[in-house]
Parts: structure tokens; C-alpha cells; sequence
């Protein structure tokens, strides 16, 4: 393809503004350009997402702290820790097992998860804004966080995304978290979640055909680090609300690619 390091530094930075401002790996909106534009194979496409949201997730962390600073995320880390507890083995089943799960089942339940959460997030902004937790009782609100987590981990790691667009629903949703502090406990969450599938992944033989599109890898890096930057600064003019209805957009649309795909 004619100037492919050049589509792959505009397509990487334009997915990772985007997730620079909700806090979102972009997986989702990468693996069709990978796969439908640069014509890679499902798989490699997975691994190369992968390697690519992680490296949006690490620069999204720090470039949204000068708004959302470390010092309002570390009170929430026992909810971090909750629903890491279930991504982390979900990650793993998911990574481990990606080729046997019954795909169209797969993405049914996905399709109706898409839905629900778009409608709560556009139905439901102005509560979610200024939310409570959905359990007062704190062992069932964790044992609810745990499963949560592991549904995450395993759609995460056979998609190969972050997760966040599960995720961010989750927190606000169950834990009656602002969206915008959701977006950055979502990526610390995502982090370790990912490594867990990625480290998975790197022990595979197509991980290693992949590593001779490092060129392709590093333009697609270069524009994402740009990315995110531009999406967190944006973060500081955006309504929480807003955002709120922007993910509710961009679960429909998920929903629609996982309708029109299977």
C-alpha cells in the first residue's frame, strides 16, 4: 500500500484522541482500519491492537493526570482493585481460550451488553453525573464488581481492546462514579489487564511474523503518543455529561459493527 506509514500515523492518532479524552484503548474503532483498510488477518490485527492500546492506555494515564490527578484516583483503589481481581482472570481465560469460544454466542451476549449500556449512558447522563453506588451492601456491590471484572477480562483479551467501553459503564453505573474520573480509574484497570492478555499472546508464532511491521508499529505509536495528548487536553473543556453521551454514541455504534459484522 502507498503510503501506509503515513495512513498509519494518521488513523493511530486520530483513534487515540479519542480515547485520550474518554479513556478508551480505541481498540474497537482500530481493529476494522487494520483489518478492512491495511488488510491484515483477524488475528494479527488483534495483536497489533493490542500492542497499540497499551501504549495508548500508559500515555493516557499520565498525559489526563494534569486533570484528573493521581491523588483523586488512589481513594477509589479498592474499586480498582475489585474489578481487577475478575478482569485479570477473565484476561487470561480469554487469551488462553480465544479460538475455542463459540464466536456468534460471543458476540450476541456482546451485542446485547453494547445496547444496554448505550441506553444508559444516553438515557440515564443526568444521574450518571452525580451517581451513588447501585448496592448499599458492600460484600454484594464486590461480589457484583468481581464478575463484572471477569466478563471484562474476557471480552478484552478475545477482542484484543482495552475494555474501557465496558469498563467506564461499569464504574459509573455500580460504583455512581463522575465519568470523567471513570475514564481514568478505567485505565488503570485496563493496564494490567491488558499486559495479562498481551503477555499471552506474546508466546504465539504470529506474534513474531508481526514483529516485522516494526515501521508500520511505530508510525501508528508515534501518532497515537500525538493523539492522546490532543484528547487530554480537550478533557479539561468537555462537561462531564457530555461525555457521558459520547460513550452512549460510541457503544451504539460498536453495537451496529458487531450487529452488521456477525
Amino acid at each position: 500500500m502507498k503510503n501506509k506509514n503515513l495512513y498509519s500515523f494518521l488513523t493511530g492518532g486520530s483513534v487515540a484522541t479519542l480515547g485520550g479524552l474518554i479513556g478508551l484503548g480505541g481498540a474497537e474503532f482500530r481493529l476494522p482500519i487494520l483489518v478492512g483498510f491495511f488488510g491484515f488477518t483477524t488475528l494479527s490485527a488483534i495483536i497489533i491492537n493490542k500492542i497499540v492500546s497499551l501504549v495508548v492506555v500508559i500515555f493516557s494515564i499520565f498525559f489526563r493526570s494534569n486533570t484528573i490527578g493521581f491523588e483523586e484516583i488512589i481513594p477509589h483503589s479498592f474499586i480498582i482493585m475489585n474489578i481487577l481481581i475478575g478482569s485479570l482472570f477473565g484476561a487470561y481465560i480469554g487469551a488462553n481460550y480465544a479460538m475455542r469460544i463459540n464466536q456468534n454466542l460471543l458476540n450476541k451476549i456482546i451485542l446485547v451488553m453494547l445496547i444496554t449500556l448505550a441506553l444508559s449512558m444516553l438515557l440515564g447522563h443526568n444521574y450518571l453525573v452525580g451517581g451513588t453506588p447501585l448496592f448499599e451492601n458492600q460484600i454484594l456491590l464486590f461480589v457484583v464488581g468481581i464478575i463484572a471484572g471477569i466478563l471484562i477480562g474476557i471480552i478484552a483479551a478475545v477482542l484484543g481492546v482495552a475494555g474501557g467501553e465496558f469498563i467506564i459503564p461499569t464504574l459509573i453505573l455500580l460504583f455512581g462514579l463522575d465519568p470523567k474520573l471513570a475514564g481514568s480509574i478505567s485505565l488503570c484497570i485496563s493496564l494490567p489487564t491488558m499486559l495479562m492478555a498481551f503477555f499471552r499472546y506474546s508466546k504465539s508464532e504470529q506474534f513474531n511474523q508481526i514483529m516485522n511491521e516494526k515501521r508500520f508499529l511505530t508510525f501508528m505509536i508515534v501518532g497515537s503518543f500525538i493523539g492522546v495528548f490532543i484528547g487530554s487536553l480537550l478533557l479539561n473543556y468537555i462537561n462531564s455529561q457530555y461525555i457521558s453521551i459520547l460513550l452512549g454514541v460510541i457503544l451504539l455504534i460498536s453495537a451496529w459493527k458487531v450487529f452488521k459484522t456477525h
